[in-house]
């Protein structure tokens, strides 16, 4: 049976942790949740070594921005967890983002990508940015390919090629954590207070209600109430793709796989430690708003997180 982890000694924690996930104590869930135990990740198969080298040449070619100043690595750094440390990222002409670039980390796993599910695939998602006028700025895949002609590096390059080579190398990202490694039976990969983190994640805090599974995250949409309903800011999230009213407010729930390594948090990059994430958590959310059927006039209307 799971016990309260203020009235476990850490050597009991340990014990209890000491098998394979299947046999670690009951998690904390809602009924109804699907639940999915955490668990150590396969990593995805490489692509072909020349693909993956030109994906991470193009990843960091500026040339593809109308300006010349901007790559892929502008808004996904390398060195900051494939994303950047402040809240936007600053596309072309000093135009802002709405939201917080999501590290690219294990998306080629996702079954549909952004905050906000739009883009089915990470194929597909590859070529927006290039078109996007306030990411890179162009207008027309060809036209970023051009501007690569005369390099004889990139003689060959299509956009189906471009596109793949950049798949790869985004798919080669994701490595092996210490959580993988206790999953798998290494014991000493984890720190006691590491392991009655695990714990309090998976029973009390109740975290593993979405971040579940091997990839930590129930691939969901939810509603924190940080939709800033009403105000400039304003974001609706999965609404905006789907047009849906019950998605109004509702984004992806992002892995928490590397985590440490990806902040700031949330969509609009409003929390910048994991302290401050976890606060949000901690008081209930923030202020959700719903569809006031009852009264067309006032389509929305707050209620009680």
């Amino acid at each position: 049976p799971a016990f309260a982890p203020d009235e476990t000694p850490r050597d009991r924690l340990r014990a209890a942790y000491a098998g394979p996930p299947s046999s670690w104590p009951a998690p904390w869930v809602d009924p109804g949740v699907g639940f999915v135990e955490l668990g150590a990740r396969d990593l995805p198969p490489q692509g072909p070594p020349t693909d993956i080298e030109l994906g991470r040449r193009l990843f960091l070619e500026r040339r593809w921005s109308a300006g010349g100043d901007i790559s892929c690595a502008s808004c996904h750094d390398p060195a900051l967890g494939h994303t950047v440390r402040t809240p936007v990222a600053t596309g072309h002409n000093g135009a802002l983002g709405r939201r917080n670039p999501p590290t690219l980390i294990g998306v080629e796993a996702r079954p549909r990508l952004d905050w906000d599910g739009r883009s089915p695939s990470l194929p597909a998602r590859v070529p927006a940015p290039l078109i996007d006028p306030t990411e890179m700025g162009g207008a027309r895949l060809d036209d970023a390919l051009d501007r690569l002609k005369d390099d004889a590096a990139y003689a060959e390059l299509t956009p189906e090629r471009a596109g793949a080579a950049l798949s790869a190398y985004v798919a080669s990202l994701d490595r092996p954590t210490r959580f993988d490694r206790f999953a798998r039976g290494e014991a000493a990969a984890l720190t006691d207070q590491q392991v009655e983190g695990l714990h309090l994640f998976r029973t009390k805090a109740r975290c593993a209600t979405c971040h579940m599974g091997p990839t930590l995250t129930d691939e969901g949409f939810h509603n924190l109430g940080l939709s800033a309903f009403g105000e400039p800011g304003q974001d609706l999230g999965r609404h905006a793709a789907t047009g849906a009213l019950a998605d109004a407010g509702a984004f992806r729930t992002p892995s928490l796989r590397h985590v440490a390594d990806t902040a700031p948090y949330g969509h609009a990059g409003l929390f910048p430690t994991l302290e401050a994430m976890i606060g949000l958590y901690d008081r209930g959310g923030g202020e959700v708003w719903i569809r006031n059927a009852a009264d067309a006039a006032q389509p929305l209307r707050r209620a009680a997180a």
